[in-house]
């Protein structure tokens, strides 16, 4: 098994799968209620979408895939002055210990959340949220926002060579990342796991959909 990310979910639920539609609105509905303890505007996800299609096109990938990521813009937050370099080949990201430190300081929204669960919502907020209660309503215990997510992979766009033209990414340049992201480079975690996520953050943010993890 591996992590998937998708948009429009509820959408495709609806089409084809009434009860797993169910359990998404509810928890949904939770996550919503979450927002609202914490004066956060709440969002409704859409049960009706047009064709929603990534320029990414790895689409699943092992759950530790993302902290080579997750290790590079956290080196990024640290040290702004220098272009990270590749992860060790002996080193997990994981136990990266600048990675360690910016994940504990708890403000990164690409940090700080599940591996393996849980949404970004398409909701302009900027500390992560957390349900302080022992209700469990917030799948992999952290919600993040899709703007922040964005805020965040455009932040570190130059320093894996990536040309954003007011902030968005070409076709070109998607081509560019994809064929990165399928090559031998030092970085063609970073690059396959950039685009994912941008792409992701991208149709969030136009369809007023959620990011899952699942």
């Amino acid at each position: 098994m591996g992590l998937n990310i998708s948009v429009g979910v509820l959408a495709d639920l609806v089409e084809q799968d009434e009860a797993g539609a169910g359990w998404l609105r509810k928890t949904l509905q939770d996550v919503n209620d979450v927002l609202a303890e914490n004066d956060l505007p709440t969002y409704a996800e859409p049960e009706q979408l047009p064709p929603i299609v990534s320029r990414a096109r790895i689409t699943g990938f092992s759950y530790s895939a993302l902290h080579y990521l997750r290790r590079f813009y956290a080196h990024v937050s640290h040290d702004p002055s220098a272009v990270p370099r590749p992860a060790p080949d002996h080193q997990s990201p994981m136990d990266d210990p600048v990675l360690e430190a910016e994940m504990y300081r708890m403000s990164s929204h690409l940090l700080c959340h599940s591996d393996s669960e849980g949404f970004y919502l398409p909701v302009a907020f900027e500390p992560i949220v957390i349900d302080q209660t022992e209700l469990k309503r917030i799948p992999g215990g952290i919600v993040g926002s899709s703007y922040q997510l964005m805020s965040e992979l455009r932040e570190m766009a130059p320093f894996l060579g990536i040309k954003l033209r007011g902030g968005e990414l070409s076709d070109e340049d998607a081509t560019r990342m994809n064929a990165l992201a399928e090559s031998d480079d030092d970085f063609c975690m970073e690059y396959m796991l950039w685009i994912v996520l941008f792409e992701a953050a991208r149709l969030s943010i136009e369809h007023n959909s959620a990011i899952v993890f699942s």
